[in-house]
């Protein structure tokens, strides 16, 4: 008896709290729907009289052009950085070399140095290299920036990978590559879905490189949705259309892989 009471609260807790989280993704909607002369302070969490597509499609029309710059920079800097971040972490679990600790390190230095530290001195390098306004400097960056995380989730993976698989490897014939490819990267997979979940989701959030970095022409829709509102008159409601089409690719990637990201995570911890 006791047990189901508190499973009860349990249960009621966890829905309280996912319906305190879901509600910006309810105002969202609520006002993404609605037309323009519905939308005020009053009547923000009211349902709309009526369902209002018109507001999706401007909002869409607007930021397609920076939506697939979204895409491209994300699913480049994704895969670039996983693959980086792969390499690395299996070099310093296995092949262990003088100053490898302090080497990790420094890498994961990284992971607390922030943005806004390092903006003047990136953009002066840009420059330097010819890739300042354009996306491949944002990418650049975001792989950068993205191996300290991937190389931490790779290096404690393949650091539960027993080694006498890899001293068999070497026994056979197979090189620094060789292992790597036939033994641990077939191992990897939890890790690779953890790690591009967290960075797909990490770079198209970001906004402060993406508004730094860039110009117009090669603007991710986070930077072009702070400039979807008017100069003078802002349609809340295309704003918030537009707001959800530009978390909706987040938002399915958690609903679809979300359980993989999961089991990733607890592959990771068990082995390491």
């Amino acid at each position: 008896m006791k047990r189901g009471i508190a499973r009860f609260i349990l249960y009621l807790l966890l829905i309280a709290a996912a319906a305190f989280y879901l509600m910006p993704v309810y105002v969202l909607l609520a006002t993404g729907f609605k037309s323009f002369q519905e939308v005020n302070l009053a009547t923000m969490w009211k349902l709309p009289s009526g369902i209002y597509l018109d507001n999706f499609i401007a909002a869409f029309e607007k930021l397609a052009p920076n939506m697939r710059n979204s895409l491209s920079l994300t699913v480049a800097a994704t895969i670039l950085s996983s693959i980086l971040g792969s390499l690395n972490g299996y070099v310093l679990s296995k092949w262990k070399f003088r100053g490898a600790d302090f080497l990790f390190t420094a890498l994961l230095f990284g992971m607390f140095i922030p943005y806004q530290s390092i903006l003047i001195p990136l953009v002066r390098f840009m420059q330097t290299i010819h890739l300042y306004g354009k996306l491949w400097g944002l990418v650049l960056t975001h792989v950068i920036y993205g191996i300290p995380i991937t190389t931490l989730i790779f290096r404690n993976y393949y650091a539960g990978v027993p080694t006498e698989m890899v001293e068999a490897a070497r026994i056979d014939g197979a090189g620094l590559l060789g292992v790597y490819w036939h033994v641990m990267l077939p191992l990897a997979i939890p890790s690779f879905v953890v790690v591009m979940i967290w960075q797909f989701t990490s770079i198209w959030n970001e906004f402060l490189f993406a508004v730094t970095l860039t110009g117009p022409q090669y603007w991710p829709v986070t930077v072009a949705l702070q400039n979807l509102a008017g100069s003078q008159i802002v349609e809340w409601n295309v704003q918030m259309a537009g707001a959800f089409l530009a978390a909706l690719p987040t938002l399915l990637v958690y609903i679809f892989l979300g359980r993989f990201f999961l089991r990733g995570l607890m592959a990771g911890a068990l082995k390491g």
